[in-house]
């Protein structure tokens, strides 16, 4: 059964470390490389084959990660009360792995595919076999995040603290490594064409490589049985401590007069039926949850990394800082700069590094901020909601001047005008004595190109994208003022023919050197090249006088390029990532070293409970939010964190650090002592009850000489 766990301790050992833990730092390098992989492709996937807007598609993703923080409590109950942590691991590893399979299926568009034109015919089954794999993965993942890292701490034995804070470093490094693999190796697979009938992106092979990587970690995990040490489950602990709570409170309440002496603790209420090692576990395991309380404003910002530079400088690379950047600090957090604090005499206690690491992250937002205002500045105006913006194009070989609205817009041949002109209601169009009255939907940006119709000169309206491309693209589309249709390709990416005097789609382009294709029914092409930025808008205006030598195309630009470089990214990030190795690794390790020997697991899921709460403020603000700009909104968190800063180190400050085994080893010798006690007085009470007997024996027996004498007398 699951209470009769091996309890031996490791034997064998690679310099010093317990060889077990390398079983464990493996599965959850491998674990990390699954779920990370898969998570760096789930918007997409939601967006692009489910076909779920942003907004829908975002709450989705941040309601499963919160779900993955929530879950652990799941799990920790199940180790701690029940199975143990081993068996806990195995069983929901499982249970992740097959969630991870039935996702990558559920992205195998042939499936439903019947008139074989590369859509999905069903997409109730995909979303339906989406959302059970997904609720699989966060049971899975959710049940065994606190275990693994609690079960790694019960491989060491108890004068082994210094090793045992190396390996939750080493764990947190094996994270991250298998993050910074995976958000590379991902997008790449996504990226590849596959299918039975018609070839689209990849998401299969995106989903099951994860899903492998999980089969590999669960199956090293069970190599590794026959070294690790197993600590029992000690009952149903978890309802053991909620009942003992739930007496401590209402047995407070029944006597709150004040003619009741007071107690030490409100936890001592619970002493009349509850034994005194339970209720000093359970004052442990309440003292540390309570130091929790403010810390999920931490992952409400760290959480938010990804909205730094507000999507407009940031491609996919800069996914990678983070883990990049673990990578490097860890070790020399721990080979360096705590060494070097120590040997300055200052006690750089737990509590104060997580207090350095909420302090670094509020900076990070404040660096976020400035950087935020300088990219301000380089963006373009959109129009407000009472406005509209017009950019006017001629298409013709010849000069046109044009009024609008009041503006004289003098027009060169195959130009536009420098920026959109922006307008707060119905105007009127004039040029070569005809006029055109223009309204257009308030908060939109439009553009009217001249085109020459037979003899007369012609205004044609077309609608403007109103936000900058995100992730670094640039949004690209061709207005084709030639006489006869023609058919446009981006790169390997037909545009399709577009007739004369119209406009094409917007094409997503990424940044570099792009090369477009341009032929006609007759066979003749041409081909033009364009150095791409980050970020940028253009109209491509192929003329009436293009030659199919390639000259003539005109680049008119919307929306400039980003001029902000990426690298003035990189200080808030290595400030955030500072913050996050010296927050959470600590954490790890203060919520091991700090959790009484049965609810290890339970007090780690606590600590994960604070980044699924992180999320959940995180969801409540992106729908409260009412800031308009974005800098402000990084001040506003850097404030909020900075307070919670204050009043945790307020709360750190009152915090007295234990040794949980030893106060377990003070009541359970406190309860032998007891039994033992008992045990003399039951065993001099018998004593007594025979010596009792004894002389009762005796006095009955000198009575019966005595009767018998007196009748011989007589």
């Amino acid at each position: 059964s699951a209470d009769k766990e091996e309890h031996k301790k490791p034997k064998k050992k690679i310099c010093g470390y317990p060889i077990s833990i390398f079983f464990i730092v493996i599965n959850e390098f491998c674990e990390r490389f699954s779920y990370y992989g898969m998570r760096a492709v789930l918007v997409l996937y939601f967006k692009y084959f489910l076909r779920w807007d942003d907004d829908f598609a975002t709450t989705i993703y941040h309601t499963f990660v919160a779900l993955c923080y929530l879950t652990p409590i799941l799990g920790a109950i199940i180790a701690d009360s029940w199975l143990g942590k081993f068996k806990t691991i195995v069983y929901l590893s499982i249970v992740y792995t097959l969630g991870q399979v039935v996702l990558a299926v559920s992205a195998i568009h042939d499936i439903t595919d019947t008139n074989k034109d590369g859509t999905p015919d069903n997409m109730t089954f995909h979303v339906a076999l989406s959302m059970v794999g997904l609720l699989l993965i966060a049971l899975g993942t959710g049940g065994i995040k606190p275990c693994v890292a609690a079960f790694g701490g019960d491989q060491f034995e108890d004068h082994q603290e210094k090793q045992r804070g190396t390996f939750f470093s080493i764990f947190y490094l094996s994270i991250n490594a298998g993050s910074l693999l995976s958000t590379i190796i991902t997008p790449i697979l996504r990226g590849q064409e596959c299918g039975i009938h018609t070839q689209q992106q990849c998401y299969p092979l995106a989903f099951g490589v994860p899903a492998a990587l999980m089969a590999v970690a669960l199956i090293v995990f069970i190599v590794g049985n026959g070294m690790y040490h197993k600590t029992a489950p000690q009952g149903n602990i978890m309802v053991k401590v909620t009942k003992c709570i739930g007496f401590a409170i209402k047995n407070r309440f029944r006597h709150r007069s004040s003619q009741y002496p007071k107690r030490e603790h409100w936890m001592d209420w619970a002493d009349e039926k509850y034994d005194k090692l339970l209720i000093a576990q359970v004052k442990m395991v309440l003292k540390v949850l309570f130091l929790y309380i403010p810390l999920p404003m931490f992952w409400a910002l760290f959480d938010q990394q990804v909205r730094f530079g507000g999507l407009t400088i940031q491609p996919d690379q800069m996914q990678t800082v983070n883990p990049i950047l673990i990578l490097i600090l860890v070790p020399i957090m721990d080979s360096l700069i705590y060494p070097l604090i120590s040997k300055c005499k200052l006690n750089f206690t737990p509590l104060r590094r997580i207090t350095v690491g909420m302090f670094f992250a509020a900076m990070a937002f404040v660096v976020a901020a400035v950087v935020q205002l300088q990219i301000d500045k380089t963006l373009p105006k959109f129009p407000s909601n009472s406005e509209m913006q017009v950019k006017f194009i001629n298409a013709v070989n010849r000069d046109v001047q044009v009024t609008a609205g009041g503006h004289d817009l003098p027009l060169k041949p195959l130009t536009a005008t420098e920026d959109y002109v922006t307008f707060s209601g119905e105007f009127e169009l004039a040029m070569e004595g005809s006029s055109f009255p223009f309204s257009f939907p308030e908060g939109t940006r439009n553009t009217i190109t001249i085109v020459q119709n037979l003899t007369k000169l012609v205004p044609i309206e077309f609608e403007d994208i109103t936000k900058k491309p995100e992730q670094g693209a640039n949004a690209i589309r061709f207005f084709n003022g030639f006489d006869t249709a023609l058919n446009v390709t981006v790169g390997d990416k037909e545009i399709g023919y577009i007739l004369p005097n119209n406009m094409s789609e917007y094409t997503s382009v990424k940044h570099g050197d792009a090369g477009y294709w341009i032929r006609n029914d007759a066979g003749l092409e041409c081909f033009v090249k364009q150095e791409l930025g980050f970020g940028s808008s253009y109209t491509l205006l192929i003329p009436p006088t293009l030659t199919f030598g390639g000259k003539g195309v005109q680049k008119i630009l919307d929306i400039e390029p980003n001029t902000i470089s990426m690298a003035w990214q990189i200080p808030q990030y290595f400030l955030l990532t500072a913050g996050e190795v010296v927050f959470s690794v600590t954490g790890l390790e203060f919520s091991y070293s700090q959790a009484p020997s049965n609810m290890k697991a339970v007090l780690q899921a606590g600590w994960l409970l604070t980044v699924a709460f992180g999320n959940i403020i995180v969801l409540i603000v992106a729908e409260a939010a009412t800031l308009e700009d974005q800098w402000a909104e990084y001040i506003l968190f850097a404030a909020l964190l900075v307070l919670v800063c204050i009043i945790f180190a307020i709360m750190a400050y009152f915090y007295t650090y234990i040794d949980p085994a030893k106060i377990e080893a003070h009541f359970a010798n406190m309860e032998y002592g007891e039994k033992e006690r008992k045990k003399s007085l039951e065993m001099a009470k018998k004593a007594s009850f025979q010596h009792q007997d004894e002389d009762n024996k005796s006095s009955d027996s000198s009575s019966d000489e005595e009767e018998e004498s007196k009748q011989s007398k007589m």
